[in-house]
């Protein structure tokens, strides 16, 4: 264990898993994961051990040292917002007439790149689209109408070229291959996250969070009402762009379940939550441009 204070220059740190005929005599992993939930339930943490085999098995693959289980996939999608914030400010700095030109621009613009694909990297269109819960979505759709990958860091990686990139004419299938993204990320919206919308989005980790915290003081004198009211406007409402900004960079800090708690109360009694009436819920999943990936003809 690498402590504070520690002095020693090369620190060896070894995992042990017991034998199968073993476990089934201790039930370690079972002691385990009872420890870690009692430990949870005091600390309030929001970490997840051990839940269901399919969680497990990136540790029995470290014990077995299979090559690639510290990679992991989902790293960039927590705060994507960021990283394509930060782009937009590189590429305003470089050439500030951006700002303007972008801004006029309307929605469902849509371009052409050449690309010449790969497996990995196919042929296809990428698709930026608001949803109706006003979550931003990405989506790459091969040429033959396939989801390439459901890593939103990964599409925007493929997204990038320069200012001076030549634009190609329109490949005939690219409005058809739009419109198939679109049906693929409303469907995901409504079965991966619910309306909560996606795992990794400020609204689902909020709820989730304060769910499991407002169940741990239920019968207390720490129950809040409000707290309570606060959670059930969050999974029946859209939350507003600044609240999204602020819990998103809250979430990333590590903020504990209490302030995040405080957090989301003084944004409710500010009035910056949830969008809570008929006519801000109201609105369709919205296209903002596409881009397609193909080879010259």
């Amino acid at each position: 264990m690498d402590r504070i204070g520690q002095k020693s220059d090369r620190i060896l740190c070894y995992s042990f898993l017991p034998a199968d005929g073993i476990e089934r005599l201790i039930h370690l992993r079972q002691r385990v994961r009872q420890r870690l939930r009692e430990s949870a339930q005091i600390l309030g943490t929001d970490e997840a051990f051990f839940e269901g085999d399919s969680e497990s098995r990136p540790i029995i693959d470290l014990y077995n040292e299979k090559a690639g289980v510290l990679n992991d996939e989902d790293d960039d999608e927590v705060d994507l917002a960021s990283r394509a914030y930060q782009i937009w400010k590189n590429a305003i700095q470089r050439d500030p007439s951006l700002e303007r030109t972008v801004a006029n621009l309307p929605s469902v613009v849509y371009s052409t790149r050449e690309h010449n694909g790969t497996k990995e990297s196919p042929e296809g269109v990428l698709v930026y689209m608001r949803t109706a819960e006003g979550n931003d979505s990405l989506a790459w759709i091969d040429s033959n109408g396939k989801k390439v990958t459901e890593s939103q860091a990964a599409i925007l990686r493929a997204a990038e070229c320069s200012p001076t990139t030549p634009a190609i004419p329109r490949n005939p299938r690219h409005h058809e291959l739009v419109e198939r993204a679109i049906k693929f990320m409303v469907e995901e919206e409504t079965s991966v996250g619910g309306q909560l919308g996606r795992p990794s989005s400020a609204r689902f980790r909020t709820y989730e969070r304060l769910k499991r915290y407002a169940e741990l003081q239920r019968g207390t004198l720490l129950e809040s009402k409000d707290l309570l009211k606060a959670i059930d406007e969050i999974y029946r409402f859209p939350l507003r762009e600044s609240a999204k900004d602020a819990l998103n960079r809250h979430l990333k800090t590590g903020v504990n379940d209490q302030e995040l708690a405080d957090l989301v109360l003084g944004l409710r009694a500010d009035g910056r939550l949830c969008l809570v009436s008929e006519e801000e819920q109201r609105q369709d999943p919205q296209l903002i441009c596409s881009m397609g990936m193909f080879s010259r003809a």
